[in-house]
C-alpha cells in the first residue's frame, strides 16, 4: 500500500524544513532504513532514512524548497500500484484532513499541541498503544498519509524514548513537566536538574516568540557592501588618531557667525584641502605599480542617508574660499537627501571626511574610499580635563581619525599630515593667508 512521506520534525522548535537534495529519482527501488532525502533547518542539516520499502512514486516537493513540519513531501509505493488518487488529494490540499468514522482514525483536539493544524490524527491501534504506554501524541512524529500516526511510529517514539540514557527521577520528572527526553541531546546520563533545565529553557524560548526576517539588500546598500569588500581587500589600512584642541577653531566659527554661519566640517574641509597639498602622499591614488600625485585637492563629504552613506565631492577645495565651499556643501548634501546628485558630483574624489561627531562617536577606523588612500574621521568635541601651561582647565578637545593606505602612506607621513592640521585647526587665521 502507498505511503505518504512527510517534512519530519526534528526538535519541538521546528516549524518547517527546507529539502535540500533528494537523494532517489522518481521510479528508483528504496528500502527501509535507506537515507532517503536531506532536510535543511535554520541551525543543522539532516539526512533522513525511507520509513518504508517501495518505488519513489511521486516527489511533491522538489530540492530547494519549504515546507511545513508533518506536510506531505512524497509518495511511495509499489511499481505497479495506483496512486492517482493520493496524487491528487495532495495536489488539493497540503494541510492534514478532519478524519471520519469511515476511516476509522481517531481525531482529537490538543489544547497545548505543536502540530501545524491544532489537531493529531492517529489510528486506533496507535492512540491504544501510546496509551498503554504513556506515550503523549503530540510528541510523535506521523509517517501515515497525511500525517497519520501509526502503530510503527508508537514503537518507534517508545524505543528511542527507552534508548535514552536517563535516570528513573528524570524519566518522572519529565512526565510530569511534559518534556519529550527523546529531544534533549547529550553524552552522559540525563540527571532530574537536566530536565528541569531544559524545561525552562524552553519555556523562555516560548515566551520570547523568537523570529527571523531576511530583507534583500537595495542597490545602493549592494553598492556600498561591494565598494567597501573591495577596499578591505586592497587597501592594508592603518588607522592614526591625534587629539586636537578646538578652542580657537570654536572661537573662529563664532566670529564668522556676523559674516556667514559655517559648520566644523566646512571648516575641516578647507583645512584639509590646504593640508593636503603638502603631503601629496595623503591626497595620492595607486594605479597598478604607479602612485598618482596631484597639485589639487577634491575632498568627498560622506553624506548618511536612510538606506545607506553617499559621498557628493567638493572639487577643487584647495582653490575655493570658505564661503564658497559651505554653500556648495549644503547643496550637494540637499541634493543627496533628495537623490538629485550627478554622476560627476559622486566622482573625482582625491580624499575624503566623514564626520560622526554628531553621534557623539569618540574614535572610530573608516574604510578609505576606493581609488583614494586615505580617508579622515571626525569625532564629538568633548570637554576634557587638561594640563595646559602649568595649570588644570577644561579644554574642548576632539580626536581627528585618518585612515591611510600603507602601501603609500607611511606611519610617519599620516603622523605629519595629522600634525599639520592640528596647527591649522588649533591655528584657524591661517586659513586667512
Amino acid at each position: 500500500m502507498a505511503e505518504v512521506i512527510v517534512m519530519p520534525k526534528l526538535g519541538l522548535t521546528m516549524k518547517e524544513g527546507t529539502i535540500g537534495k533528494w537523494f532517489k529519482n522518481e521510479g528508483d527501488q528504496i528500502k527501509e532504513g535507506e537515507v532517503l532525502l536531506e532536510v535543511t533547518t535554520d541551525k543543522l542539516t539532516n539526512e533522513i532514512e525511507a520509513t518504508c520499502s517501495g518505488v519513489l512514486r511521486k516527489i511533491i516537493i522538489p530540492a530547494g524548497n519549504a515546507t511545513g513540519c508533518l506536510m506531505p513531501i512524497a509518495i511511495i509505493g509499489d511499481a505497479d500500484e495506483d496512486i492517482s488518487g493520493l496524487v491528487i488529494e495532495q495536489a488539493v490540499s497540503t494541510e492534514p484532513q478532519d478524519t471520519t468514522k469511515d476511516e476509522k482514525d481517531i481525531s482529537e483536539k490538543q489544547p497545548n499541541t505543536v502540530k501545524e493544524t491544532g489537531r493529531i490524527v492517529a489510528a486506533p491501534a496507535a492512540k491504544k498503544r501510546a496509551k498503554e504506554l504513556a506515550i503523549d501524541l503530540v510528541d510523535v512524529m506521523g509517517t501515515g498519509p497525511n500525517g497519520r500516526i501509526t502503530l510503527r511510529d508508537v514503537d518507534a517514539y517508545s524505543a528511542k524514548k527507552e534508548s535514552v540514557k536517563a535516570s528513573p527521577m528524570a524519566r518522572k520528572t519529565a512526565d510530569t513537566l511534559n518534556v519529550d527526553i527523546t529531544n534533549m541531546q547529550q553524552e552522559r546520563r540525563i540527571m532530574k536538574a537536566d530536565v528541569i533545565d531544559y524545561h525552562t529553557a524552553e519555556h523562555i524560548r516560548t515566551l520570547a516568540n523568537p523570529e527571523e526576517t531576511r530583507q534583500p539588500m537595495n542597490a545602493m546598500r549592494k553598492t556600498i557592501a561591494k565598494r567597501m569588500h573591495h577596499s578591505w581587500q586592497t587597501s592594508p589600512a592603518v588607522t592614526y588618531d591625534m587629539k586636537v584642541d578646538m578652542t580657537a577653531l570654536t572661537s573662529f566659527k563664532n566670529q564668522l557667525k556676523q559674516v556667514q554661519k559655517v559648520t566644523f566640517t566646512d571648516l575641516l574641509v578647507k583645512i584639509a584641502a590646504k593640508t593636503l597639498l603638502e603631503f601629496p602622499l595623503v591626497n595620492a591614488s595607486v594605479d597598478g605599480d604607479d602612485i598618482i600625485l596631484r597639485n589639487y585637492a577634491n575632498v568627498g563629504v560622506a553624506v548618511a542617508l536612510e538606506d545607506g552613506l553617499i559621498v557628493p565631492v567638493v572639487k577643487y577645495a584647495n582653490v575655493k574660499g570658505l564661503g564658497a565651499i559651505s554653500k556648495e556643501i549644503r547643496q550637494l548634501a540637499s541634493e543627496a537627501k533628495q537623490n538629485q546628485l550627478s554622476s560627476d558630483a559622486l566622482s573625482g574624489g582625491t580624499f575624503t571626511i566623514t564626520n560622526l561627531g554628531i553621534f557623539g562617536m569618540n574614535a572610530f577606523s573608516p574604510i578609505i574610499n576606493q581609488p583614494e588612500v586615505a580617508i579622515l574621521g571626525v569625532n564629538a568635541i568633548e570637554d576634557v580635563l587638561i594640563k595646559y601651561e602649568g595649570e588644570m582647565m577644561v579644554k574642548p578637545m576632539m580626536t581627528l581619525s585618518l585612515s591611510a593606505d600603507h602601501r603609500v602612506v607611511d606611519g610617519a607621513v599620516a603622523a605629519n599630515f595629522l600634525k599639520r592640521m592640528k596647527t591649522y585647526i588649533e591655528c584657524p587665521e591661517v586659513l586667512l593667508l
